[in-house]
């Protein structure tokens, strides 16, 4: 096998993984898709890739990362959560990662929500500020698809142009 083309090839199981762990919170999926995209760059030379392209490749994959890691966060601190709720969110995402998926997913909502009710003693106010953590969540996976799809499409642009 030519080298060339296991490279091409390493870089698509890069990019692959890289799409997955977009949506599967326990693969680091942006630097993997911007790995396998610059060696895919790499392995042609930079013939049809420019240092200004990949650097724009990579600053989306930073701003899908700080997004995804700040969602739950700013979802809790927009609906007016107590800061006892805002370390709830971070220490239960940090927990969180030893359970798999749904502790990544539950995590940051039972941080917010006993942070919350540790704070107010409320109930109700505590479970409305679990659902905006749990809505931050989901926009931030959702910017984190977009910068990925934006990455494909920049370096299919940039590829074929």
């Amino acid at each position: 096998m030519d080298t060339t083309i296991a490279w091409f090839f390493l870089a698509a199981i890069l990019v692959l993984i890289g799409l997955a762990g977009t949506i599967l919170p326990a693969l680091p999926g942006l630097p993997l898709l911007f790995a396998g995209l610059w060696l895919a760059a790499w392995a042609d030379g930079y013939q049809h890739m420019s240092g200004t392209t990949l650097g724009w490749l990579a600053g989306l994959a930073a701003l899908g990362m700080a997004m995804d890691a700040l969602a739950g966060w700013l979802g809790a601190r927009a609906y007016g959560a107590s800061k006892q709720a805002l370390w709830g969110s971070l220490i239960g995402g940090v927990v969180g990662l030893w359970f798999g998926l749904p502790g990544l997913l539950l995590g940051p909502l039972l941080g917010a929500v006993a942070g919350e009710w540790l704070a107010r003693r409320d109930a109700w106010r505590a479970g409305q500020v679990g659902m905006a953590t749990l809505v931050g969540l989901a926009l931030g996976m959702l910017a984190k698809i977009g910068c990925a799809l934006a990455m494909l499409l920049g370096f299919a642009w940039a590829w074929w142009t």
